[in-house]
């Protein structure tokens, strides 16, 4: 079975679960972040290497100052039991946040440090939360940082391009999961997708399983990739 090496998520229904629960939508959050602890397992068993998920976006911020301020506490407080988690630190799980890290609180920010150097040197799986991100602020920071190292115009390629982008250095997801019914790339890795499987779920993030996650790793290996050729 062709097992992609890279998955991209997005959990999205966090807030819809938590309505037709008749819960907080803080609550559907909660529940989404625990859904996402369990995605990783899944990776492991199927040996997936690299997993992207999109925890909060640059349009985010224009949601209410409540929602914006628990979504950064239970992130801080996420990263802190991480670094307790004897699971994850068993997996050797490697942490990056991906993102505008200079608009979040100072807390998290420094969590952010911590975590991240705590494990730099884990190699066996590679988890990345896209915090304050956006496809299209990532393409124009990379553009920033070429011109500020004033690159000839004849040594900019794509490789290069690829080296300014947040994702430097990781590979460009083969699979894109969406739960939550909507079938849209909502800014997000909008460069790194371009040759990406896309996979939509009508189940919404806290509803999604072990089963739907194997269909669409089944769906997958019957896609076939020709990447243009």
């Amino acid at each position: 079975m062709n097992i992609p090496k890279h998955i991209v998520l997005f959990p999205d229904g966090n807030r819809r679960w938590a309505k037709t629960h008749s819960l907080a939508s803080l609550e559907g959050h909660k529940m989404g972040y625990e859904k996402l602890k369990e995605l990783c397992r899944w990776c492991e068993k199927w040996e997936v290497k690299t997993l992207t998920a999109f925890g909060f976006s640059t349009e985010n911020w224009n949601r209410s100052q409540e929602e914006v301020n628990y979504l950064m506490k239970l992130l801080e407080d996420t990263l802190l039991m991480f670094k307790s988690d004897k699971e994850l630190i068993d997996k050797e799980v490697r942490l990056k946040i991906l993102g505008q890290k200079e608009r979040l609180p100072d807390s998290l920010q420094q969590v952010i440090q911590e975590i991240e150097t705590f494990t730099e040197h884990n190699q066996k799986f590679q988890l990345n939360l896209a915090v304050s991100y956006g496809g299209k602020w990532d393409i124009l920071q990379a553009v920033k940082k070429i011109v500020e190292e004033k690159v000839s115009i004849e040594n900019i390629d794509e490789a290069l391009f690829e080296n300014h982008l947040s994702t430097a250095g990781l590979p460009n997801p083969d699979l894109i999961i969406r739960a939550g019914g909507e079938m849209r790339l909502s800014n997000f890795v909008l460069w790194q997708a371009a040759y990406s499987e896309l996979y939509f779920s009508p189940k919404m993030w806290p509803d999604f399983t072990e089963e739907d996650f194997d269909l669409a790793l089944q769906e997958f290996d019957k896609r076939m990739r020709r990447f243009g050729k």
